[in-house]
């Protein structure tokens, strides 16, 4: 299949290097020499300055969305009306209501969006995933989690910390990963607590964040996402009644991936210790489009869609508006 990218940055780029086989064949964004790099870098493809014309092209069959948050909506909007199949950026908009009528469009329209919350199709937490749905751990109990980095020089000038181009801070940012993970594993959040502050950066957006969330069923979602995580950090634990799954780390400067799977004995004390280590490059990328091609070969609606992307954006307005923000 042939591809087109909106936004030539970091994940542009990642995603450049991700296609599962499929063909890029143009690519766009705001900084034309952006574009003009990434084109140079994969033979065949064709850099260009106006998105809206590259997303009607013939040629071109999905279209990937890589931009800021702000540019989000508007972009996967258009490609739907152009009929192409979208994978678009968690969060995928600055809100959930910005999400509504992409949802309407995207239900009416014979194409797929997959919202790209690629930590799901990290090898460690995929093996968690299939560990927690065979019932290795019994009946889960509740989940912790923390991820952070700590910035850069001149952080607080970026597009992340412009409230109207983000949405928000670190908690839409990093932070919507974990809730992502942690409906992954338990389900819908009935109820949402917490706390979103700014403590270091000078920045009208917070740099941390704090959350409490609770299922139906009482099982609860201990997270926190940080800017001030001065050496970067995921940790996400997964409790049940008769184990724990502990996963940490995302390779890179996030450490060496790994599962540890602490089994309870009947006796209780010490448990049994499986570990699994993934000293690998991060393949979560490609392994995410992969699926997503056959989701489109198979016309099965992807895993993670807009409305776990706009699930998640409730999480996070809920407590935005918790923290007066």
């Amino acid at each position: 299949m042939r591809v087109a990218i909106v936004g030539c940055g970091l994940i542009g780029r990642k995603r450049a290097a991700a296609l599962a086989g499929c063909q890029l064949v143009a690519c766009a964004d705001v900084l034309p020499e952006c574009a003009e790099a990434l084109a140079r870098s994969v033979p065949g493809s064709q850099p260009m300055t106006i998105w809206r014309a590259m997303v009607e092209r013939r040629d071109v069959d999905i279209v990937i969305v890589s931009a800021t948050h702000d540019a989000l909506a508007e972009i996967t909007l258009a490609a739907i009306a152009a009929g192409k199949h979208v994978l678009v950026e968690k969060p995928a908009a600055r809100s959930s209501a910005e999400l509504d009528p992409v949802i309407e469009a995207a239900e009416r329209a014979p194409v797929l969006v997959r919202v790209g919350f690629n930590h799901r199709y990290h090898p460690a937490l995929r093996k968690a995933k299939e560990l927690s749905d065979v019932g290795a751990l019994g009946e889960v109990m509740y989940v912790r989690g923390r991820y952070g980095h700590g910035g850069r020089v001149g952080y607080e000038k970026e597009w992340r910390a412009d409230p109207k181009r983000s949405g928000g801070g670190e908690l839409i940012d990093q932070g919507i990963h974990l809730i992502d993970l942690a409906r992954w594993f338990l389900g819908e959040f009935i109820d949402v607590q917490g706390f979103a502050h700014t403590y270091y950066w000078d920045m009208p957006v917070e740099d941390n964040a704090f959350l409490l969330l609770k299922t139906a069923k009482r099982q609860v979602a201990f997270l926190h996402a940080s800017w001030t995580e001065w050496k970067n950090l995921f940790s996400l634990e997964v409790f049940g009644r008769q184990g724990k799954l502990d996963i940490t780390g995302l390779g890179g400067s996030y450490g060496v991936e790994r599962l540890a799977y602490h089994r309870m004995l009947p006796q209780m004390g010490p448990p049994e210790t499986t570990i699994w280590d993934y000293p690998i490059a991060d393949t979560s990328w490609e392994v995410e489009f992969a699926e997503f091609v056959d989701d489109i070969g198979r016309g099965r609606q992807p895993a993670a869609g807009l409305r776990d992307a706009q699930a998640a954006l409730q999480v996070v307005e809920r407590l935005y508006k918790g923290s007066g923000r």
